[in-house]
């Protein structure tokens, strides 16, 4: 491993001064993918700014009826925190969706918005990738690409985002504070992550120095139901194969306010935005949710290995929306 410096924050002040200073910097919370990328060579951090003892661990209501998640807040007490089962429970099967309970116990909420691919190719520094090495070529276009992307791909790079969180967040509308070199700045989870096009090594919009402090969810309207599903290989401990995250509001037969979400088909958590505009407005049925997820899966673009995944997702998403529509 390559040596780096340590040093553990004082104030988020602090911190962001110190990585605004090192650009080689690297903030550290619980470390569950950075200390992994750090061990494969992928990461190599000429600085480690550890900011898992800033008062950022908090989940608090806000002022309008929401919830705002510091950025250190394990990912074990988040899911199983009172307001967020009751009021976003997507949220709350996502994260329990992920990883291990041991991992859980250490990963934070900013350091799984921020994790990394588990693309093959990205994670082996013996081999090209545009993402790891700009330039150097996209091997699993034409190599092991099943668990990889059908939307949103591009040429330079079909990998995929691994967070559950993050589908979850898309879908219920989160945003995400950063504090930098120039303040404070809030970005809406949805434009979060990046889709790839020709510069794939950027998997945020997060700029140089930035520390994600906490994440704000927007109170629902009564009668707002939601839930997370997650295909995988292996009952635990596995990346989604597709996933989906859905809220839903049905009255007097039709759906009020749907949205929807998609991990584990794009480079980033994927908003359903056309199947979203047919659903709202529309009978609650088994037609329409069907309708609505083949319009939105119409823009796929499959691999050799991956088709399967549309499949997968309509039905993922056909049955989400279903199961939450037949709720009292």
């Amino acid at each position: 491993m390559k040596p780096f410096a340590y040093l553990r924050a004082g104030s988020v002040a602090e911190a962001v001064r110190e990585a605004a200073a090192e650009p080689g910097a690297r903030f550290l919370g619980g470390g569950t993918n950075l200390v992994d990328l750090m061990k494969l060579g992928v990461e190599t951090p000429g600085l480690l700014i550890d900011i898992s003892r800033l008062p950022l661990d908090r989940v608090t209501d806000t002022a309008d009826g929401g919830l705002r998640i510091g950025a250190t807040v394990r990912n074990s007490d988040l899911a199983a925190h009172h307001a967020v089962r009751t009021r976003y429970p997507a949220l709350s099967q996502a994260l329990l969706a992920g990883a291990s309970g041991q991992l859980r116990n250490t990963a934070t909420t900013g350091g799984n918005l921020l994790q990394r691919t588990r693309c093959p190719y990205f994670q082996d520094t013996s081999k090209p990738c545009n993402k790891r090495e700009p330039g150097s070529g996209c091997p699993a276009r034409e190599g092991a690409h099943r668990d990889l992307a059908v939307l949103g791909h591009s040429a330079e790079c079909v990998a995929t985002h691994p967070s559950d969180m993050a589908v979850a967040l898309a879908a219920l509308d989160a945003t995400v504070l950063l504090h930098g070199p120039d303040g404070e700045r809030a970005v809406p989870a949805t434009g979060f992550h990046r889709l790839p096009g020709d510069s794939p090594a950027a998997d945020t919009v997060i700029r140089p120095g930035e520390l994600i402090t906490g994440v704000v969810l927007p109170p629902l309207p009564d009668g707002t139901v939601s839930l997370y599903r997650k295909a995988r290989d292996r009952a635990s401990f596995a990346f989604a194969l597709a996933s989906v995250a859905a809220v839903l509001h049905v009255r007097d037969g039709r759906i009020a306010h749907a949205a929807l979400a998609f991990g584990g088909l794009a480079h980033r958590p994927w908003r359903a935005g056309a199947a979203e505009e047919i659903l709202r407005g529309a009978p609650a049925t088994d037609e329409t949710y069907a309708a609505a997820v083949d319009a939105e899966l119409a823009a796929a673009r499959p691999l050799r290995d991956n088709a399967f995944k549309i499949v997968l997702a309509r039905r993922l998403a056909v049955d989400a929306l279903a199961e939450l529509a037949a709720r009292p």
